[in-house]
């Protein structure tokens, strides 16, 4: 048992019971051999079950990268419950089911009043995205609106009292969203962090970053920089600290109002008993890791099953110039300027490809008559499609997952990116060499299907993608077993603390040498002023000096 945090009753399986299985379709033989490979690695763990909490408070890709996490433990043999917050903008009850049959969930929901408005400000944002306006300001507003949430969820005693009664072992926390960490705090939880990004994330987390090659969030740079990159680098590292004290700031007035002692978020980030980035070093650019830090991108890529009969019969109509996928992410199933989905839609009409686009067929304008060749979908099976080998390019607004899926699957990216990390993922897309990207406000038709044509025309492009596919999947253990471990190693160790650097203890000022350099500066300087006010040879010597010269 974890007795080390054991808070209340756990429950214990028999080892034959449990299997560590979750994912052994990443290429690997489903036969016997890799079933006992991976049961004899996962050996030492089966003897225990953990209670798990996992906490997501936003929906899209967020909800569905948790809803994978929380399947994958509950196959490990865990216990494992949700938290999830209903109602948000991005969670489509008909798009994306979950599996929440095979794990318990604890809903909650903001109200239908403030989800209406909420929802209303959130397709305004849309539109300013795709006019190309996403700027710090935008990013502020949402998370001040996620501030207010979290205002109400910890202000529901009723459902924090209920998931304090439930002992969990541990939490695993959706990390993008401050909240989260508060949520933990409360419940006296032990917790994991999840980032759903890359490595570079908004929010500081103690990860060493040379700046002369590791590119600060949002810098739209890559690891070859210049002298003016890196000046650009070192200026945006400059101007981090005061924007994530803007962010954080939003968070401290709801943990005044609901802690007697507020925590410091900073504190509460380092405390993680371990970090896992949603990221892997086939997209990402190489970087120093700590030992509580690992990466596990590509939670959401399998390998591709058949679809549908109706889909089945549109690719095969596509001929050999095969088909592409259309997607802008979980949070966007249509396109809110009519302008733009003019443009987009006669770019498409000019190329060979079939294009299977996901846009609600209900919100697409009666008067416009979509492309011969464009089959349009509320919802596609977007991991399917790539894996599909008529699959020819992903055209995406460059989410994380959707760009892993297309490195597992090997397929050439288009990228629009629209708002947060989209435009540092599609830069690592086009360093790689296996994409394009093209800005909002430079989208039409023209530069849409001569991009396509490019992309699709070039083999370099689907050369490179392979390559990135190869180096994906090659890994000792899939992106789910790969947590699973480290989690369980973790909770039989009773905590992270031997994983955690003390640089993660230390004051900045201490960790960037500052108090260091501050005493090189003084010593010096206060030997010599002693030197000139302690010494009459010295002194007169000056004055002798200041005579000559006159």
């Amino acid at each position: 048992m974890f007795d080390s945090w054991q808070n209340g009753p756990c429950c214990r399986t028999e080892p034959s019971t449990l299997t560590h299985t979750s994912d052994l379709s990443w290429d690997m033989d489903m036969g016997s051999r890799g079933f006992v490979f991976l049961l004899l690695l996962g050996y030492p763990f089966l003897q225990d079950t953990a209670k798990i909490l996992t906490v997501c408070l936003i929906g899209g890709s967020h909800y569905m990268l948790l809803d994978e996490i929380s399947h994958t433990f509950h196959l490990s043999g865990h216990q494992v419950r949700m938290l999830l917050q209903m109602g948000n903008p991005v969670i489509r009850g008909l798009d994306y089911n979950g599996r929440a049959e095979s794990y318990q969930m604890t809903s909650w929901s903001a109200g239908k009043s403030y989800i209406r408005d909420y929802n209303r400000w959130f397709l305004e944002q849309q539109k300013e995205f795709l006019m190309g306006r996403d700027n710090f300001s935008n990013f502020l507003s949402f998370m001040g609106h996620l501030a207010y949430q979290c205002d109400l969820v910890l202000g529901d005693s009723g459902l924090m009292s209920y998931l304090q009664s439930e002992f969990y072992d541990l939490a695993i926390l959706d990390a993008f969203n401050p909240c989260s960490f508060l949520v933990a705090h409360r419940l006296g939880v032990p917790y994991v962090a999840f980032y759903p990004g890359a490595l570079s994330g908004p929010l500081s987390v103690g990860l060493p970053g040379p700046l002369s090659y590791v590119p600060v969030f949002n810098s739209e740079l890559s690891d070859s920089m210049g002298l003016w990159g890196r000046a650009k680098n070192l200026l945006l590292a400059l101007l981090a600290p005061a924007a994530e004290e803007l962010v954080l700031s939003k968070f401290r007035e709801v943990g005044e109002r609901h802690f007697q002692t507020p925590p410091a978020l900073s504190d509460l980030y380092t405390g993680a008993e371990l970090w896992a980035f949603n990221t892997d070093f086939s997209l990402e650019f190489p970087q120093p890791l700590m030992p509580h830090t690992l990466c596990v991108g590509g939670l959401l890529s399998k390998p591709a099953k058949a679809v549908s009969q109706e889909l089945e019969e549109f690719i095969s109509g596509c001929g050999e110039p095969g088909f592409v996928v259309v997607t802008l992410g979980s949070m966007m199933s249509s396109v809110p300027l009519e302008e733009l989905l003019v443009e987009m839609n006669a770019g498409f009409a000019r190329i060979s490809q079939g294009v299977v686009w996901r846009y609600h067929p209900k919100r697409w304008p009666s008067h416009l008559q979509p492309a011969s060749n464009v089959k349009l979908l509320e919802w596609l099976p977007q991991n399917d499609l790539l894996g599909h080998p008529k699959a020819r390019l992903l055209v995406t607004h460059g989410g994380q997952n959707s760009v892993l899926q297309a490195v597992y699957h090997g397929v050439p990216v288009l990228g629009i990116p629209l708002f947060g990390d989209q435009f540092d993922n599609l830069v690592r897309v086009e360093a790689k060499g296996m994409g394009l990207a093209i800005k909002p406000r430079d989208l039409n038709r023209n530069t849409l299907s001569s991009t396509i044509q490019r992309l699709t025309g070039n083999s370099r492009f689907k050369k490179s993608a392979v390559h990135r596919s190869r180096i994906h999947r090659s890994q000792p253990l899939p992106p789910g077993p790969r947590l699973v471990r480290w989690v369980e190693h973790v909770l039989h160790c009773g905590g992270g603390v031997h994983l955690r650097p003390a640089s993660l203890r230390q004051p900045w000022y201490q960790r960037c040498l500052l108090d260091v350099a501050l005493i090189l500066v003084l010593v010096p300087l206060g030997v010599v002023s002693l030197l000139c006010l302690g010494c009459p040879r010295f002194r007169s010597r000056g004055r002798e000096r200041k005579v000559k010269l006159r």
